[in-house]
């Protein structure tokens, strides 16, 4: 068993993040917005933004990626779009107005299901009426609304590139209270008209983490259990062995998909990365993972290449 003290942090070492003063009356300038975009987006087809806050990419047919370039976290939330209603996979920070975005790009009826409830995935729930949910004590607890050190943390001048939607006022954050219309199960399947979609419990990161699996188009959304990127395993709410099993079973699944979707930094990975993973955690049990201390944790380094280190 891994111990609970310990904090794998997959694929590389984290970096430190500092940022500049821009020149007068220019908002701040982060070091790590200044080599946005990311090269994985300029092969995409960047479709317009009812909401300058959010870029949308297409993905493929009917699946969208709403990406928010302007916070550190660099959130991703997919539109899918089926030809009876339309389901939205997380709702992003709140800091912009996604639903002004999602309504721009569909007239079908929207569900929203979140990948986990930390708030920079259940930020836009409040604006929706039909919201599907885990019933886990966690998830419940986070359905009354957030405002904690992470929110706050999130409107941080070095968290933010460039400057805030219009009205938006940093000390007023706060994650709103959402209602869940109905209560969903492990190997559930959402029809969303000539599209299916299959919901996959994977609990570890947070006790509500689950993954979406589009199995006739072959696409994998992975939320947090996956991303390009360090993974940070420290927090309360995590299970590292539940972590694990979790990563099994994606990785089970690899051969079956083109690509993973996640929820931060890029919005298509090889799915062969959820084995490199798997592994990870095979190398760290056995010993033979190196590792360096951070902030009296373990940070464990594994030869994948990332671009900075992300908290949630």
């Amino acid at each position: 068993m891994i111990p609970r003290s310990l904090l794998p942090v997959f694929f590389c070492l984290a970096l430190a993040t500092s940022f500049t003063h821009a020149q007068s009356g220019e908002p701040l300038r982060p070091e790590w917005c200044r080599d946005l975009p990311r090269a994985e987006y300029k092969t995409l087809d960047r479709v317009p933004s009812a909401d300058p806050w959010f870029e949308v990419y297409l993905i493929t047919p009917d699946v969208y990626a709403i990406y928010e370039p302007h916070q550190f976290e660099e959130v991703i939330s997919y539109l899918i779009l089926g030809s009876q209603r339309a389901l939205l996979f997380d709702t992003g920070l709140g800091i912009g107005d996604i639903h002004k975005v999602v309504v721009n790009l569909t007239k079908l009826p929207i569900t929203v299901l979140n990948s986990h409830t930390h708030f920079d995935h259940v930020g836009g729930n409040a604006q929706f009426t039909d919201i599907l949910a885990e019933d886990t004590p966690y998830t419940r607890a986070n359905e009354k609304g957030q405002t904690n050190e992470y929110s706050r943390d999130a409107m941080a001048p070095e968290r933010i590139c460039g400057a805030l939607p219009a009205g938006m006022k940093v000390g007023a954050y706060s994650i709103k209270p959402w209602h869940v219309s109905q209560r969903i199960h492990d190997g559930e399947k959402i029809d969303l008209g000539n599209r299916e979609l299959e919901i996959l419990f994977t609990p570890g990161h947070t006790p509500d983490s689950l993954c979406l699996l589009d199995r006739a188009n072959r696409l994998l959304l992975t939320g947090d259990t996956f991303y390009p990127g360090p993974l940070w395993l420290f927090v309360p709410e995590t299970d590292l062995v539940a972590y694990e099993n979790s990563i099994a079973r994606l990785a089970g699944l690899s051969s079956e998909v083109d690509h993973l979707l996640p929820a931060h930094n890029a919005p298509d990975a090889a799915p062969h990365l959820l084995g490199d993973v798997a592994s990870a955690f095979k190398a760290i049990h056995a010993g033979t993972a190196k590792w360096e201390p951070d902030q009296g944790k373990r940070s464990y380094k594994f030869p994948r290449p990332c671009r900075r280190r992300r908290t949630s």
